[in-house]
């Protein structure tokens, strides 16, 4: 039996909207965005960039600092998600305080955000597979492509389920990699780095060295992964209360755990050599580390783990995706067969079925031109970071807004006005950043960059354009996007 025949009758036939099912509790909504994230490949191939193209030895302050400014979004955001009762993330709140046209915007513009990073991570993960197999453990040359499409088939099985099944897997490779991280963090610690520890990426000489505003960049990339504990409303156990615990212990163990283990790294490597080395070697020069302050066994298990939580990251990436389609079919932006609940698994499974057929195809194409994964993946998940950006930057246009529009009783001046107004003047400072930054995002070719820009600019306005057709030609569409 395909998976069209299991669905049961069509949203039109039911009085109500369908809703997912599930009893995700604080942790296991918590290592499910922490997944998104993935931190230990952040870890091993990201951080070093930021000592490497940012503030070379202060890369510490600026994790610190994005953290600050996502905990500001994050107290009106948090207060916003009380009154909005659907599950569609950035597509509710903006419809919920900037209207329609808008909201469906940057529900198209988060859906090719996160596609981006989505369609690029199954060949490279292909590719990390292939040198584990052969290099770590020394058995056979399996091509990348195999592996590719390996593990599309098995993130696919994993999306049909209920979002529990995903989440029992996605607990125990989020345990593992904070094992890893915290012993390493506590090795270099404990053996006093390469020179000695020191405080120096504390001073302002070093916060305000080389180029702080890509330090700063680079650092809120890190940081996604918080907003979509919202993406999960009907999946998860008292939602009002767990989304707020599992959103704030995502950015203090982010934000503070990122600021600490780049802390390590610097000291691992020594203060002297840190920006040199990270320029020269990035992922080599932390991988490095982790084997003279672990040892190398535990080098092969950081390797492994890299891989694990590249799945991961992956599968946190399908979940959202599959619940972003499914609540476009239940409004009926998308068509209403991808917004039905599985009858037994409470899952989105036509919605998943779609996000897996695109990156199948997506994966297709790759392996036919014979891409390089590595040369792909860039520009990708740079343009996905930008979208990222981009999308927290009208959302905290649409809550402030809301805030002083609706002026909700649970609310304060904090909420409504000073929180949301700090961070979006810090967002629109990273988003210019970004803007000038563009060519080290996704490359420094011209025709990139601006396929780049157009895609998820064009995904804004493609948003905008389709809800005012949907006005026109079917109003009742219209009415229900966002379900406001």
């Amino acid at each position: 039996m395909t998976v069209f025949d299991e669905t049961p009758m069509s949203v039109s036939d039911t009085k109500e909207d369908p809703k997912l099912r599930g009893s995700l509790n604080t942790f296991k909504l918590l290592f499910a965005v922490l997944a998104f994230n993935g931190p230990i490949v952040a870890v091993v191939s990201f951080l070093p960039l930021v000592v490497a193209f940012g503030n070379g030895v202060g890369a510490p302050s600026s994790f610190i600092a994005c953290g600050v400014l996502v905990a500001l979004f994050a107290s009106g955001f948090m207060k916003m998600s009380k009154h909005i009762d659907n599950p569609g993330g950035f597509y509710s709140f903006v419809t919920k305080g900037l209207g329609r046209e808008l909201g469906l915007g940057a529900a198209f513009l988060a859906t090719v955000s996160y596609g981006f990073l989505y369609v690029a991570g199954y060949s490279l993960l292909g590719n990390y597979l292939q040198s584990l197999v052969r290099d770590t453990f020394h058995g056979p040359n399996i091509p990348w492509q195999v592996l590719a499409v390996l593990v599309l088939v098995v993130v696919s099985v994993f999306g049909y389920f209920n979002v529990e099944f995903s989440a029992r897997t996605l607990t125990v490779c989020m345990v593992l990699e904070g094992l890893m991280i915290v012993a390493y963090d506590a090795a270099v610690i404990g053996r006093g780095g390469a020179n000695g520890l020191s405080a120096h990426s504390f001073t302002a000489h070093n916060i305000f060295s080389g180029n702080v505003g890509l330090g700063l960049l680079f650092a809120m990339l890190c940081l996604s992964g918080f907003e979509v504990t919202v993406i999960f409303r009907d999946e998860v156990k008292d939602p009002d209360r767990t989304i707020s615990r599992a959103t704030y212990w995502f950015i203090a163990l982010i934000g503070i755990g990122y600021a600490l283990s780049m802390w390590a790294f610097v000291q691992a490597v020594g203060e002297a050599d840190a920006v040199a080395q990270s320029q020269l070697d990035p992922t080599g020069t932390s991988l490095g580390t982790f084997r003279a302050f672990t040892g190398a066994v535990s080098t092969d298990l950081v390797t492994v783990l890299v891989c694990t939580g590249t799945f991961a990251s992956m599968l946190g990436l399908h979940n959202v995706l599959s619940r972003y389609v499914f609540n476009l079919g239940v409004d009926g932006v998308f068509s209403r067969r991808l917004g039905v609940v599985h009858h037994r698994h409470g899952s989105p499974h036509l919605g998943s079925f779609v996000v897996s057929t695109v990156a199948a195809v997506a994966t297709l194409i790759m392996i036919l031109v014979d891409t390089n994964p590595k040369t792909v993946y860039a520009p990708l998940s740079g343009g996905s970071g930008y979208g990222f950006i981009l999308s927290l930057s009208i959302t905290t246009v649409a809550i402030i807004v809301f805030m002083n529009r609706q002026r909700p009783a649970n609310t304060t001046m904090w909420h409504r006005i000073v929180a949301p107004s700090l961070a979006l003047v810090g967002l629109g400072g990273v988003l210019v950043m970004a803007t000038k930054n563009i060519g080290v995002l996704v490359g420094d070719s011209a025709g990139v960059v601006t396929v780049m820009l157009t895609l998820l600019y064009g995904a804004l306005a493609a948003g905008i354009v389709w809800a005012r057709l949907l006005k026109r030609t079917r109003p009742q569409a219209y009415a229900k996007i966002g379900r406001q």
